[in-house]
């Protein structure tokens, strides 16, 4: 089958989403000095400034399923992109530190709502043949929206905005966010999830609207998978013969973070800013690592089906740990400031090659159906609890020492590659149900 204009638009609809996770993730490290000043933040409080998009990320993953299954995929993804839109808007007319909080916590729902929803109505709508490279393209989004982030403020930052850059740094988003809500308004609903709600119909026209040649026999599979699936709903991930996937998934989802992306995300300007680079340049090599974090994760696409994603894995564990351990290097020795760029390009190329790649993926497979959903949730809520609580004491400890939290991350990579040396199994070409065989479970 040959991939029609129906369902590519529906596709990147739903990716917006990711493209604007994205750019909210990245576009705070364009800020964090402005506000540091404009509200007189101490470096706790100015951790928790940044994390606070994340509290809602945390609590948007978590609970976007229930108006997801309730309401429908894409009536739930309207709401976040109006989400969105509040969040640009607050956060640029924002009248004191609260309003700036409360706005950034809204974007962090949004956040974290898309992280579920968007990927799963471009999985329900794509056809088998498609499904991961169309699923692909809400990963690329989101790398995208980072270096779109970096460019943005690398741009405004040339326009002579005085004290009111900051505000149009964060502002920008309010074009895509409402863009995003109007095409929303352009797609279809998951034709799985009309199914649950008995509106078989609707769903079999989907089904045939996206090009699949079997649409009939297509939705026959769905039916009977969704009336199979209702007999487990209600069993408990957190059972003995389940133990395992958990460890998978909470593990990887920790070292996702471990590894300092986030943080490092966050607070790039600030760390190029206490290696002596200013305002404009540090904003400029922002782009760069931006731009290398895209084609990195463009080439992981390509091949992880092909190396495996333990292997991928390996890679980027080695990687990482030693471009940390040049970054503390140079913040200990205070010297060779001109290697700070080129190693963050490799830590960068490093983790979305190999962590920034795999881990949706990894969850996917994992789990048995029955828990899948449960199992996904959690790997989730790892990544987004982790990804708070270290980027919250960041600027704590970093203020401290600016080599010590690379000292911590490279480490951290070092314990990882024994890890997944020692216990992770590779999930390249074997069904799900194969997958659930290899790990013992009945």
């Amino acid at each position: 089958m040959k991939l029609n204009s129906y369902l590519l638009k529906a596709t990147i609809v739903a990716a917006l989403g990711g493209l604007l996770f994205g750019f909210d993730t990245a576009v705070i490290a364009g800020a964090t000095h402005a506000l540091t000043t404009v509200y007189a933040l101490t470096p706790s409080l100015l951790g928790f400034t940044v994390a606070s998009a994340l509290y809602g990320t945390i609590l948007g993953s978590i609970f976007a399923g229930i108006p997801g299954d309730k309401y429908g995929r894409r009536a739930s993804l309207r709401v976040l992109a109006v989400f969105y839109l509040l969040s640009a808007l607050g956060c640029a007319f924002a009248w004191d530190w609260y309003s700036f909080v409360t706005a950034r916590f809204l974007g962090g729902l949004a956040i974290g709502g898309s992280s579920v929803l968007g990927p799963m109505y471009i999985a329900e709508i794509a056809p088998a043949r498609w499904r991961g490279r169309l699923v692909g393209m809400f990963q690329f989004n989101i790398v995208f929206g980072i270096l779109l982030a970096y460019f943005s403020n690398f741009m405004v930052g040339l326009a002579g905005l005085g004290d009111s850059e900051w505000r149009w740094k964060l502002g920008v988003a309010a074009f895509p966010a409402a863009f995003f809500l109007v095409m929303l308004f352009t797609i279809p609903e998951s034709p799985r999830w009309l199914v649950k709600m008995r509106r078989a119909p609707e769903a079999s026209e989907i089904l045939r609207l996206s090009g699949e040649p079997n649409y009939k026999a297509e939705l026959t599979d769905i039916v009977k998978s969704i009336d199979a699936d209702h007999g487990h709903a209600n069993e408990p991930l957190f059972s003995w013969k389940y133990r395992f996937p958990i460890f998978l998934a909470v593990t990887i989802g920790m070292f996702n973070q471990l590894s300092g992306i986030n943080a490092i995300l966050y607070y790039l300007n600030d760390i190029f800013a206490q290696a002596g680079f200013s305002k404009v340049s540090g904003d400029l090599q922002a782009v760069a690592i931006g731009a290398t974090n895209l084609l990195a994760t463009m080439l992981a696409m390509t091949v992880i089906d092909k190396i495996g994603r333990k292997t991928m894995l390996l890679v980027g564990s080695v990687g990482t740990a030693i471009c940390l351990a040049g970054v503390s290097w140079i913040f200990s020795t205070k010297a060779n400031q001109h290697l700070l760029v080129w190693l963050l390009v490799g830590f960068i190329a490093f983790f979305a090659f190999s962590q920034g790649a795999v881990i949706w993926v990894y969850l996917s497979e994992v789990f048995p159906n029955r828990v899948r959903a449960k199992g996904q949730s959690l790997g989730s809520f790892t990544h987004w609890a982790a990804n708070a609580v270290l980027s919250g004491i960041f600027p704590v400890i970093a203020a401290t020492s600016g080599a010590a939290p690379f000292v911590f991350f490279a480490v951290m990579m070092a314990v990882q590659f024994f890890v997944v040396l020692l216990w992770y199994p590779e999930t390249k070409g074997h069904s799900l149900e194969e997958m659930q065989k290899r790990l013992g479970i009945e």
